[in-house]
This record gives structure tokens, sequence and C-alpha cells, in this order.
């Protein structure tokens, strides 16, 4: 069963093993092992961005194809749902439609612009990529009547989601299950559905021809494989698993906006997950996306504490003062990168007997 799940590809390690069982287990038991509003949000954008990590080492690690327009399906995803949210009211039809519209969106922009630009070069593509997504950021930062603008757009859900919505009335382990608690286990139970079906696409024959186009195009089209179709569809599937992520985000934060979707540092982020845990291996996307989002919630906190402990100290407590937690989120970044040159997953696989 368990072997069926994970699409005939174990994670080769028992360490890689046991931090993979850690992080499922971690998320699965999040409102009872990890109480707190902070927390629960902590885990759920882990899952979030493991599938938002995930849909990219699709087309980076396993198709080579290099797109900074990932985030743009990211956004559409967050967008459909608010505008229908807003406009439609908060009921699930509307939530539905509004799901529905996102993804044919998504998927009509990434055919066109796969079908048109993939025959380039990489960096050429890459080019395309970028000002596409440039152009759909200022498209939603001016078209405030439908997106909100800048200050995005705040919505409702239905009543069943709302936080003062008791499922039960007596606590479970000593926690109230209400409506947060279900949306976040709506959050987490579709990112891990749609991880596994992305885990079982990279494993199948089509997963192969992927992999076969990234190490020789030529080679791939010389056996007969029509790389721009295989390539167009993969970047397809991508863009349909971010605006997937996109939708599952603005359904937990309520909101969307150009900076919570759109923002090139997202993509910046997304790219750091996938190298910091392995491209092509798909188990790195949970890695990288869980060391990412960890680190960047509660650095500052430890940094503080690290700071408080050294007071006394010359330049120590300056050095590891809270302000300064970006520079030593680049120092682990480095660290990471130089260490694990395939990544996180790659090292530990490399270490199997």
């Amino acid at each position: 069963m368990i072997r069926s799940l994970l699409s005939a590809d174990p994670p080769g390690s028992r360490l890689l093993a046991a931090s993979l069982l850690a992080v499922l287990v971690g998320l699965a038991l999040a409102p009872f092992v990890f109480p707190g509003a902070r927390s629960l949000d902590v885990a759920a954008r882990v899952a979030v961005f493991v599938l938002l990590a995930a849909s990219y080492d699709l087309l980076l690690g396993y198709t080579g194809i290099v797109s900074f327009a990932h985030t743009m399906f990211f956004g559409i995803g967050g967008y459909g749902i608010g505008i229908a949210a807003a406009s439609w009211g908060s009921g699930w039809g509307s939530l539905a439609a509004g799901s529905l519209a996102a993804l044919a969106c998504s998927a009509a922009i990434a055919f066109a612009v796969g079908l048109l630009s993939l025959r380039v070069r990489a960096i050429f593509f890459a080019m395309i990529t970028l000002a596409v997504a440039a152009f759909f950021q200022i498209l939603a930062s001016q078209m405030s009547w439908l997106t909100g603008g800048e200050d995005g757009l705040n919505f409702n859900l239905p009543s069943v989601l709302s936080p003062g919505t008791k499922l039960v009335a007596a606590p479970v382990l000593g926690i109230d299950l209400n409506g947060r608690v279900l949306s976040y286990y709506l959050v987490f139970g579709c990112a891990l559905a749609l991880f596994l079906v992305l885990l079982r696409i990279v494993n199948s024959p089509f997963g192969r021809v992927l992999l076969a186009i990234r190490e020789n195009e030529f080679r791939a089209e010389a056996l007969g494989y029509r790389t721009v179709v295989y390539r167009t569809v993969a970047n397809c599937l991508g863009a349909l698993a971010a605006t997937c992520a996109g939708l599952l985000y603005a359904l937990w934060l309520r909101y969307t906006g150009p900076a919570t979707t759109l923002s090139f540092d997202i993509m910046i982020d997304i790219l750091l997950m996938v190298v910091i845990g392995g491209m092509g291996t798909m188990y790195g996307a949970v890695l990288g996306a869980t060391i990412f989002v960890l680190a960047e919630s509660y650095l500052r906190d430890l940094l503080r504490l690290a700071s408080d402990a050294t007071h006394g100290v010359p330049l120590l407590p300056a050095l590891l003062h809270p302000d300064r937690w970006l520079l030593w989120l680049g120092v682990l970044f480095v660290v990471c990168v130089y260490y694990f040159p395939h990544g996180i997953v790659g090292r530990l696989r490399a270490r199997r007997p």
C-alpha cells in the first residue's frame, strides 16, 4: 500500500525516510502537537509550499525548464477564488466556480506560453516567462476594480470554515475542533493528495520521457518523441499544480494580493526550496519547503534568544540581533548549497549502502 502511494519510488535512505515521515506526521498532527494560531499558520504554509515547490520541480528538475512565471499561476489560483468569493458570495458554489475558472485560465496561458516559447533555448524561454509574469503582476495591481489593486482582496468563506464554528462541543485532546482546524485539514489533505499525483506522474512513462528530454533533448527527439509536446504538457501540469497551491493558500489566508502570491520574491523562494531540497527528486520539495518556511518563521526568535544569551560578549549580541535574520538566512542557504551541491535528498541517497 505504501509502495503504491510512493509510486514505486521509495526514499532510498533510512534517514531520508525518517525525515519525510517526521514532516508528514508533524503536519498531520499539527493542530494537536503544535497548538496555537502561529504554529498552525506555519504548518499550513509548509503544506502549500511543498506542493508549490513540487510543481516547480516538475519543470526545473525533471524537464529542465527554467520558468520565472510560476508565481503567476500561483497568483491566478489565489485571485480566482478571491474574486469569486468577493463577487458572488461565500458559498461553496462560488468557490468551485472560481477554482474551475482559475484552473482553466492557467491551463490556457500555460499552453499558449509553452507552445509558442518552448521552441527557443532555455535562457530565452526564461526571459519570456519573466516578462509574462511581470505583465500579469502589473495587470493585477492596476485593475483595482476587480483585484483590489495593491491592497488585494479580503473575502469570506462558508460558515463551516469559520473559526467561530465548533464542529464538536467538547475539546478533543485539549483542542477545540472548529472551522479553522477544518480549514487546515482541507489544505493539508488537498496538498498531500496533489503531491502524490505529481509523484505518480514523474514515475510514469511520461516522467521518464521528461527525464530523457532533460538529459539530452536531441537524442529524445531522434528516438521519436516530440519534445515540444512533452515540454508543453509538463508546463501545463506544473501550472495547474501551482494554481491549486494558490487556491489553497488563498483559502487559508482568506485574502489574496500581489505581495502574497505574485511577488518575485516568492519565485526566488521556490527556486531555493527546490535547489536546497534536491532537483529532480520530488522529495526534495518536501524537505526544502519545510526547512525554508521554518527558518523564515522562527529564525528571528532563535536569534533573539542567542543575542540575549551572549549579552556581555563583544560584537556577538549585535551580530545575532533579530533584525539581521535575513543575513543569517542567506548564510544558511549558502552553507546548504555548498555542502549539498545535489540537494539534501541527493546527499542522503548518496550515503546509502
